[in-house]
């Protein structure tokens, strides 16, 4: 009964915290702290005194309800919004501030529809920004020019922000760390950067991958405007969080060898590669949360859904044979786990389940067990965009509303996922079902 009353206080508190963050006067209460919470809420409860047997299993049902009810206030149910080639936002380029603020509000509006409560939103696609910002140009995806504002101060970050709260939901601001310009127009996108661009005001910074331009990983310049672009965000806005996405190296064949031989200190190249992008995810960490306006704003990373797989002296890898991380891209995600430099990790598993090279349950069971015993939150990121295209494999073109349902069943029955996100916001109107399948997953 103890318990029961705590539960009550706590759900009680969590609910009228809800309603005033939906009217924008309270951030929503951390999830991570609810067991703390909890505990402080039944230690300052008087002993109940005893009940008939009937009495107890009335309250333990009670208790049961409560439970769930909170279980699903910490539920993380996240959308991808990507900025990046106009995926999503805007649905073509524009510097019309109606145009943008009616598809903001439309696009929220399909999310809360269909049960979501975390925005992952993109507002630093390729060293450019969404926002009024004192170091990066106005993004190209935006407005159709790099550098060009959108008329009349109107501020993309902020209306999806404060419409995102508006309706109850976090909105998390999602950024492309080292990307400046990447496929078939790279060059000339490069060409057209504004000369306020850090990339055009440090070309010493700047490497060229594969068609592609990128900063430096390896130089600690780079390493710190990426932080002061962090705290730029998070000082001004009331965002819920910061996420990185997959892109850190963009490859093996990345052209950093003065930078090495500068740095490197005789360290293995490719180790020394990993920790030039640990150094910079431990740092915009202590970034977010010694800066933030937001006393509950998060860090997280959604890197690509293998770290290892297991073979060869890979003894904690992944039973399954696909596209790694840790050598790839150089990004040792069970690193930022166990050290604690990140608050949640959302690996993207974009594959199905009893996929042959990449099982969507044997990874969803591998990295639940990664985060087991830390303070890291797991989300799983599931791959919405596959959906009826014939790009991939028969369930995903015949039976992908299915799947991602089966997906979403599988995720809430084992322990440590702490929810899912979906990639991408267009998929919600422009795919048939899909919406119900989170609906009936998320508010059900």
């Amino acid at each position: 009964m103890k318990k029961l009353f705590a539960l009550t206080i706590l759900f009680v508190a969590l609910a009228a915290g809800i309603v005033r963050y939906a009217g924008g006067t309270l951030p929503l209460p951390d999830v991570r702290k609810l067991p703390q919470l909890l505990k402080q809420a039944e230690d300052m409860l008087p002993e109940p005194e005893a009940q008939p047997k009937a009495a107890r299993r009335s309250s333990q049902m009670e208790q049961t309800d409560t439970g769930k009810a909170l279980q699903a206030a910490a539920e993380t149910r996240a959308l991808w919004v990507a900025t990046a080639y106009a995926i999503d936002y805007p649905a073509e380029p524009t510097a019309d501030a109606d145009t943008l603020r009616a598809r903001c509000d439309d696009m929220l509006d399909a999310a809360q529809a269909a049960g979501i409560n975390t925005i992952y939103f993109q507002v630093r696609p390729a060293a450019d920004a969404l926002y009024p910002s004192k170091r990066f140009p106005w993004s190209r995806y935006l407005t159709g020019t790099c550098g060009q504002a959108p008329e009349g101060g109107f501020d993309p970050l902020a209306c999806w922000t404060e419409q995102a709260h508006a309706r109850g939901m976090k909105l998390e601001a999602w950024i492309n760390p080292y990307r400046i310009c990447a496929g078939e127009h790279a060059k000339s996108d490069f060409s057209s950067l504004p000369d306020s661009s850090p990339a055009k005001q440090h070309p010493d910074w700047v490497v060229r991958c594969d068609g592609g331009y990128y900063f430096n990983p390896g130089l600690p310049e780079v390493r710190q405007l990426i932080c002061d672009g962090v705290e730029e965000i998070v000082k001004a806005y009331d965002v819920d969080g910061i996420q990185f996405d997959d892109y850190f190296y963009p490859s093996p064949s990345f052209d950093d060898a003065d930078t090495y031989a500068a740095h490197g200190g005789g360290e293995n190249r490719d180790d020394w590669r990993r920790e030039n992008v640990n150094r910079l995810v431990q740092a915009v960490g202590e970034t977010v949360h010694r800066s933030a306006k937001n006393p509950v704003c998060v860090f997280g990373i959604s890197p690509s859904g293998i770290w290892r797989n297991k073979g060869v002296n890979v003894f904690g890898g992944s039973d399954t044979h696909g596209y790694e991380h840790y050598t790839s891209s150089y990004a040792d995600s069970l690193k930022w786990i166990k050290n604690g430099w990140i608050d949640y990790i959302c690996p993207q598993i974009y594959w199905e389940i009893g996929d042959e090279a990449a099982d969507f349950d044997t990874l969803a069971r591998w990295w639940a067990r990664q985060v087991q015993g830390t303070q890291v939150r797991l989300v799983l990121g599931l791959a919405a965009y596959k959906i009826g295209s014939t790009e991939y494999t028969d369930v995903w073109r015949t039976d992908g509303c299915a799947e991602i349902a089966r997906q979403l069943d599988l995720a809430h029955s084992i322990d440590g996922i702490d929810g899912c996100a979906v990639f991408s916001a267009r998929n919600l109107t422009a795919t048939d079902g899909l919406s119900d399948v989170l609906r009936q997953a998320w508010t059900q």
